[in-house]
């Protein structure tokens, strides 16, 4: 077996949960990314009062309704333009991550919340459907500066122990943030006609909480070190986090990770993208954020209603079951949390993405029976619907998240998320824009696209990509120069005899026959 550098025994750290953490863990979560969970839902139950002001509005300035095409056109436009917002905000985030740091970043962009807020909260007072879709426009933009700083900034103060639990924080409150959508939306709360305004802008509120407590908080020690070289700031960030925790070993391993990148300037995406020593780590994150959308979570999301109609449930009783739903995002989020550092993250995907696979085959398969009249099988397609929502948030939910953090240095973590991001969003918008069109050509046989799409991640997620679990972001990035080292002497890669270099600080190890180490890949 080839020689593999590692960091001295000496200087491994285990940390404990302060309430420092877990109060920046809460508050980055709450105030950012609840907010993008309870964007998804709000638009579901005041869809008919929106199109009624669309339309009202239009006919006192026109003298004349919009036509049933129309009106659909601009409520789709209502609904869809959140993407569109999410994947500009995927796009910004590496500059802005870079400028004002991570927590930074999360309170500066607060603004937009607030901006958002008072457009959609004054657009009936104002008579103005403009408004409401440019302030989703607004939100969109937020949540997708969030989906990629708030685990960027977790990831960074984490201890590699607790990287995971952490990590996860953020998918427990989009679960939420689902679940506060559908319980605020009920006819007994502010699901009336004339609530509609206050519903849509009810985000300001959490935005505000994390705006006045967060900025006593300190920034991500790593960004501070290793891109601002500032020693007492980072020391001072270190004691705070861990509390009366031996910093010294972490500093150490942060000032590796600083001397590795001493000549790296933070990259560019176009130069990620021809980066060959982390070739790897770029094509999981483009197969993960890919998947995670292509699953068809979104699909069972925006069509839960109707699978419930079809099962025969009471058309009064279906935003109560549809809120039965969000209690088990809720729980299947928990579940995957606390259970990340006994299974591994790696473990909580495959098997994740396995169980949305099985239950997208079964749906098709109870449409298929439920057409020979087996009625019985609208249940099972129930079944099927909260499994796929269970199996997502136990896993694919937050994970991909957190292993685009773990998996690239500091020089290269902004621009890999500008990918992860973007891809992210796109393949949201494609699967909402595109599923009424395979619904209708594929009909029952069109969950099987998920099915297919959720095992091959899996199996992918299996073979490619190794167990990260209390790994320093040093060690990561050796696993993987490893692991092509040992792609290379089987013949996956065709190249010549490898050789000792280090490109942006990626190790390559040098020898003729490697062999990878058994903590190296997900049993």
């Amino acid at each position: 077996m080839a020689e593999e550098v590692l960091i001295p025994s000496a200087r491994k750290f285990t940390a404990h949960l302060t309430s420092s953490l877990l109060a920046v863990a809460f508050l980055t979560s709450f105030g950012s990314s609840m907010l993008y969970g309870y964007n998804l839902a709000v638009v579901n139950s005041p869809a008919v009062y929106i199109k009624d002001f669309y339309n009202k509005t239009v006919l006192s300035r026109n003298g004349t309704g919009l036509s049933g095409e129309t009106l659909t056109l601009m409520y789709s436009l209502t609904v869809s333009v959140f993407a569109i917002g999410g994947l500009l905000g995927s796009l910004i985030v590496g500059m802005l991550v870079t400028r004002f740091g991570r927590k930074g970043t999360v309170v500066n962009t607060t603004v937009l919340v607030f901006i958002a807020g008072l457009l959609m909260g004054f657009s009936r007072i104002c008579g103005s459907p403009e408004m409401v879709i440019f302030g989703r426009f607004i939100t969109g933009i937020h949540s997708g500066i969030s989906l990629s700083v708030v685990p960027m900034y977790l990831g960074e103060i984490a201890p590699k122990n607790l990287r995971g639990f952490l990590g996860l924080v953020p998918s427990i409150f989009i679960g939420m943030g689902v679940f506060a959508a559908q319980i605020l939306g009920l006819h007994e709360l502010l699901g009336k006609e004339e609530h509609w305004p206050l519903f849509l802008s009810v985000v300001v509120v959490p935005t505000f909480i994390q705006l006045m407590l967060l900025p006593w908080f300190p920034e991500s020690p790593r960004y501070l070190l290793i891109e601002k070289h500032n020693v007492h700031a980072t020391i001072t960030a270190l004691n705070w986090y861990r509390a009366k925790c031996n910093i010294q070993a972490e500093f150490e391993e942060m000032q590796e990770e600083q001397q590795s990148l001493s000549s790296v300037e933070t990259l560019s995406v176009w130069k990620l993208l021809l980066d060959d020593t982390v070739r790897w780590q770029v094509l999981s994150v483009v197969v993960i954020n890919i998947g995670m959308q292509l699953s068809g979570i979104d699909a069972i999301w925006f069509y839960t209603n109707d699978i419930f109609e079809n099962a025969g449930i009471p058309a009064p009783e279906i935003p109560y079951t549809t809120a039965g739903t969000g209690i088990i995002e809720i729980i299947a989020g928990l579940i995957g949390c606390f259970s990340i550092e006994k299974w591994a993250g790696g473990l909580l995907m495959i098997g994740g993405f396995a169980m949305m696979g099985i239950c997208s085959a079964g749906i098709t398969l109870a449409l298929i029976l439920q057409g020979a009249h087996l009625s019985i099988m609208r249940y099972v397609s129930v079944c099927c619907v909260v499994g796929i929502i269970a199996g997502f948030c136990i896993g694919p939910a937050g994970v991909p998240f957190l292993v685009t953090a773990e998996l690239f240095k500091q020089s290269h973590r902004p621009a890999a998320y500008i990918v992860g991001g973007s891809l992210n969003w796109l393949s949201n918008f494609t699967v909402g824009f595109m599923f009424p069109f395979l619904q209708m050509s594929a009909g029952s046989y069109c969950y099987l696209v998920f099915a297919t799409v959720c095992v091959f991640v899996a199996v992918y997620v299996y073979i490619m990509i190794p167990e990260t679990k209390n790994k320093t972001f040093m060690e990561i990035s050796r696993m993987f120069s490893k692991r092509e080292a040992v792609l290379e002497t089987q013949g996956l890669i065709h190249g010549d005899q490898l050789k000792l270099k280090k490109i942006n600080g990626y190790g390559i190890v040098e020898h003729a026959s490697l062999e990878l180490d058994s903590s190296s890949s997900v049993p």
